[in-house]
């Protein structure tokens, strides 16, 4: 376990004017409170925390924060960022007892790999990225490995509801082939003329009215001569 060293001031100006002024000097307003003391309002060096912050490994970094003269030992509760350029805008920092048990949360890093993606070719997906422990500020893990078969963490007590799912192995998604489309059956095919069948039946009609048109001529001959036979008989 290590101990981070950082120096802090007592703030004097409080409220949100008091927090501004803190920030445009280049600090970072803070709140160092726990053990039943009263709230203490802190100011830190905002290059003094990021150089700090560089030193630690995992997460829950127990701080021997120094103010006016007097140590504190100390976890960083709450960290508040702007939502714009992600600046650290406060700080809540918690006074504790190495010789206490006291409740975090730990991040949790997945090893191994899981039967289902071995073997089934699956995806394993993370559900839960913390749990919440109790254990003794120097016993706090940086993180929890989980070798994702079964949880592994001594000189802790798990708090998290012991049926929560950390994590789960999806099924590899799998593009269906559908079957070729069933070509749709033709429409009735519609009576097609094609230009020979025009051409004889052209031919049929033109022959069909020649003929009518002999037998029109043979006809007219025949009247004309039994006219003229009746008339010789008179």
């Amino acid at each position: 376990m290590s101990v981070i060293p950082l120096t802090g001031s007592r703030r004097e100006g409080l409220g949100k004017g008091g927090a501004r002024k803190a920030r445009a000097a280049g600090l970072i307003p803070g709140i160092l409170y726990g053990h039943g003391e009263q709230p203490i309002p802190v100011a830190i060096g905002a290059r003094d925390f990021q150089l700090a912050m560089a030193q630690v490994r995992g997460g829950n970094p127990i701080i021997n924060l120094t103010v006016a003269g007097a140590d504190y030992t100390s976890l960083i509760r709450a960290v508040q960022y702007d939502p714009i350029n992600h600046d650290v805008i406060h700080l809540d920092f918690q006074h504790i007892s190495l010789t206490e048990r006291i409740e975090v949360e730990v991040a949790i890093q997945l090893t191994g790999l899981a039967v289902g993606v071995k073997d089934a070719g699956g995806i394993l997906e993370q559900i839960l990225r913390t749990i919440a422990v109790r254990c003794l500020p120097t016993a706090i893990p940086s993180s929890i490995e989980l070798d994702v078969s079964h949880l592994k963490v001594e000189n802790v007590e798990i708090l998290t509801d012991p049926g929560s799912t950390v994590a789960t192995v999806v099924p590899p998604t799998v593009m269906e082939e559908k079957p070729a489309a069933e070509v749709a059956p033709e429409a009735a095919a519609e009576p097609e003329l094609s230009v020979e069948r025009g051409k004889k039946e052209e031919e049929g009609e033109e022959s069909k009215e020649a003929k009518e048109a002999k037998a029109a001529k043979e006809t007219k001959p025949a009247k004309e001569a039994k006219g003229k036979e009746a008339k010789e008989t008179k």
